[in-house]
């Protein structure tokens, strides 16, 4: 199972943008977006939703998130008191289910530099920039 992954920030929105690969196979696209925050939470939001997808997944043994923003990931084992931490708090109890499942089932995540032309993460990164978000803003309507 690979989880690749990008996120961006334009117009003070963060977007983040991931496919579920199985195989050569895209089962499942999303995408997030929200205001007021920053890529590396949108990032950090997507890992932790993806893994919850992926988890739950029959036959899944081996996890692997693919990211640009490896030092994003960094956060999600930090466990001194950060911004993200409940990001960190929900993604451990989606660890502890699936290692439980099996305690030979293995996560990694893999860094990923955009000078390195890998198709899956050039779609993801492709979809991503194509994205156009025109948010409406209670708060801003009269």
């Amino acid at each position: 199972m690979l989880i690749v992954l990008d996120a961006s920030v334009k117009n003070n929105i963060a977007t983040s943008f991931s496919h579920i690969y199985r195989g050569q196979e895209i089962i499942a696209k999303s995408i997030h977006y929200t205001i007021i925050i920053t890529s590396m939470g949108a990032e950090l939001f997507t890992i932790k939703y993806r893994i919850n997808y992926a988890i739950y997944l029959q036959d899944v043994a081996c996890i692997i998130i693919i990211t640009d923003t490896i030092p994003a990931t960094k956060w999600i084992f930090n466990t001194s008191i950060h911004l993200y931490q409940l990001h960190s708090i929900a993604i451990f109890k989606n660890f502890r289910g699936f290692f439980n499942k099996n305690s030979n089932n293995l996560i990694a995540f893999w860094g990923f530099f955009d000078s390195t032309k890998w198709s899956p993460h050039l779609l993801v990164d492709k979809e991503l920039k194509c994205l156009k978000i025109n948010l409406v803003l209670p708060s801003k309507m009269s």
